[in-house]
């Protein structure tokens, strides 16, 4: 019986449906976490009567035909990119970014990586780092002399020295955007990269058009949304149940017509 393997595979769905949404519940307080979707398909299906073959020797045609799906397969996990609430922190050195960009972080290989997390702190020589020590791009540098850091919408980092009255520049902050956003690889860390189905990243100065502005002492709070994911948890369990049935269902019948004498 084809329900059998077809139930079987809506349980797997729905498996990985849950799984997803355990991810998203269990990233609500990440900083700056976009929560993700899963996305799926029927499979192929078996054409016992084509549509459109002919169903007589008049020239009449079998209007719908006869097909039997097997089942459903799983399309894509999608990523949501709506901007999360801000928060306030009063750190000096956390930013959030309100509206479209990424910051980009140097690793440790040499290789780009990007990220909306912006809990930065200042490594032992000053440099601007992420909460991993890794350089924020394209690499601030703050005196020891600073006695406080402001950074503005537009990305300028300007300090305050001890014994001077005017602020000094020591950088400016890019922000980087993605014709893709969805596309970029989650490699954990709030960090993402550059992949083929993002397309290049495009640098540009906070605040101007098409990129966000920076928030001094706020950060960009997960927009996971705790009452959507538990009613999409309930609809996916109910789904299981569903199909789980539905093998109990087929396995009776089976049992029924081998009990025939």
């Amino acid at each position: 019986m084809r329900s059998l393997s077809i139930a079987a595979t809506g349980m797997l769905a729905q498996q990985l449906n849950v799984e997803v949404i355990s991810n998203n519940i269990a990233n609500m307080n990440t900083t700056s976490f976009k929560r993700q979707r899963a996305e799926f398909q029927d499979l192929l299906y078996q054409n016992l009567r084509r549509v459109g073959a002919a169903s007589s020797d008049a020239g009449t045609v079998s209007p719908s035909g006869v097909q039997v799906g097997v089942g459903v397969k799983t399309a894509s996990i999608y990523r949501i990119s709506e901007q999360g609430n801000l928060t306030g922190t009063e750190n000096p050195l956390d930013v959030a970014i309100n509206g479209n960009g990424y910051f980009k972080i140097t690793l440790p290989s040499g290789d780009d990586a990007f990220t909306r997390a912006g809990t930065f702190q200042l490594s032992p020589t000053g440099q601007l780092v992420s909460a991993d020590g890794y350089v924020v791009a394209p690499g601030i540098t703050v005196p020891p002399t600073a006695i406080d850091v402001t950074i503005n919408q537009s990305g300028e980092v300007l300090v305050k020295v001890d014994g001077q009255a005017a602020l000094q520049n020591v950088g400016q902050l890019e922000l980087n955007t993605f014709p893709n956003s969805s596309g970029l690889e989650a490699i954990g860390d709030n960090l993402f990269k550059e992949t083929p189905s993002s397309g290049a990243a495009t640098a540009g100065i906070p605040a101007s058009a098409g990129f966000g502005a920076i928030m001094q002492g706020f950060l960009e709070t997960s927009n996971v949304n705790p009452v959507s994911e538990i009613t999409t948890l309930i609809n996916a369990q109910r789904a299981y149940e569903m199909n789980s049935k539905v093998i109990t269902t087929s396995d009776e019948m089976m049992r029924s017509i081998t009990a025939l004498r």
